[in-house]
């Protein structure tokens, strides 16, 4: 008899969501303290920032490696050498005599991020049921964000008793030993849950019958493990249409956190107000984490796509035009909910999409290059809002972003249908 959603999802805790909260709880306690701990070893505001994007940037060429990585010698183990990795980065963080040294120190937190992100994507994929995938994956991500939202307390904690920055890298230390344990003495995540079948999902060689729009469905045969190169090209054009529709989405979410602060400042409010309204928006957010997965798990994955990029395209545009109103504050707030409830719609959806067209039986290369188009997409929009606030005015800026976010929900619609099968 299958086992219920309840009892494998339970089974995944010791494998899977004990390392990703962990991870993300070391993770969200350093990651505010990175600026600050660059400025005390010499580095101004733009290299402080600089500083910090290091860690995007390791995610961002982790992504391909970390797909070799897993293909070639599993889940586990590359979660293991991850952590270990990490943990001599985390070492290398808390000893840094000098600002590169602490630089490269976060661009290796970015990889073993990276390899840790992926490595679990891969694992959900291949042994996840597809009647609840999308309950697990948003899951997954709910897991991550309560981490990175709790973190930063502890960190806040952990300053008032020991008055020292690096108390807060050295718990991310005690959090990856944690994770190490776990992965290398835990249930083998590759032995206590088997792989399981899954429907075809359309490639480049279906050649000209790709053109119908009609989803492919059956099975496909095994065949040997490709690399990240083959796979690429083979998914070349799933990832150029679907893959980029993604990566609008993951940029629009980027854009929330930068845009909110910047637009309270802009308006005039004090930090406190700001970080009350980011914080509402924030739990509005972490609140519908799992609900995303029951839509998508009922309904198809476009019932949360869409939604979510509808409602974060509305919220910019609309938020875009209150800036000079005399009631700026109350639609910063308002749009601020807004926003939240968009993204909390979209939880899990990266991962899902990403687990719904990767190769069924060896996934994670195919996971490299999809993570690394998503990551690149929310890298890629701060920086276009920068640009073009200092181009035009931020009310522009925002206005792009909705236009972004409504041209996204226009390619998931055209794309979604394609590529994933009926039966999602």
């Amino acid at each position: 008899m299958a086992e219920s959603a309840g009892r494998i999802l339970t089974r995944f805790a010791p494998m899977i969501y004990g390392p990703t909260l962990l991870f993300a709880l070391g993770e969200g306690a350093v990651i505010p303290l990175i600026p600050v701990i660059a400025a005390e070893l010499g580095a101004n505001v733009a290299v402080s920032a600089l500083v910090a994007s290091s860690l995007v940037i390791g995610q961002l060429a982790g992504n391909i490696p970390a797909g070799y990585a897993v293909a070639r010698f599993g889940e586990r183990i590359t979660m293991a050498a991850a952590g270990l990795i990490g943990l001599t980065g985390v070492v290398a963080m808390a000893l840094a005599p000098v600002l590169p040294v602490f630089a490269a120190s976060v661009f290796v937190i970015g990889l073993c991020a990276a390899a840790f992100g992926l490595a679990r994507h891969s694992f959900m994929t291949t042994r996840v049921p597809l009647s609840f995938r999308a309950r697990a994956l948003s899951l997954l991500g709910g897991t991550f964000r309560l981490g990175m939202f709790v973190g930063p307390f502890i960190a806040a904690s952990l300053l008032a008793v020991f008055g020292d920055e690096h108390a807060a890298i050295w718990f991310f230390g005690a959090c990856l030993i944690a994770t190490i344990l776990l992965v290398l003495f835990g249930p083998d995540p590759e032995t206590a849950v088997p792989e399981r079948g899954r429907p075809r999902v359309r490639t480049d060689e279906d050649g000209d019958r790709e053109d119908t729009g009609e989803p492919v469905s059956g099975t496909i045969p095994v065949g040997g493990r490709q690399g990240v190169f083959a796979t690429m090209w083979r998914y070349r054009v799933v990832l150029s249409r679907l893959g980029l529709a993604a990566a609008s989405l993951s940029a629009v979410r980027s854009a929330r956190q930068v845009v909110l602060p910047l637009w309270g400042v802009s308006i005039g409010l004090d930090a406190q107000t700001i970080a009350l309204v980011v914080g509402i928006s924030g739990a509005i957010d972490f609140a519908l984490f799992y609900a995303s997965g029951q839509v998508m798990d009922r309904f198809g994955r476009l019932w949360a796509a869409l939604p979510s990029m509808v409602l974060m395209g509305a919220g910019f545009a609309a938020l875009a035009v209150t800036h000079d109103g005399a009631q700026s504050a109350m639609w910063f707030a308002m749009f601020a909910a807004v926003l939240g409830v968009g993204n909390g719609l979209s939880s899990g959806i990266l991962l899902t999409l990403g687990a719904d067209v990767a190769p069924p039986t060896d996934p994670a290369p195919f996971l490299g290059s999809w993570r690394t188009l998503t990551d690149a997409g929310g890298a890629a929009c701060p920086l276009l809002v920068s640009a073009v606030t200092a181009a035009a005015s931020l009310p522009v800026a925002v206005g792009v972003v909705g236009l972004i976010a409504f041209a996204g929900a226009g390619a998931f619609v055209r794309w979604v249908p394609r590529f994933v099968p009926r039966s999602r």
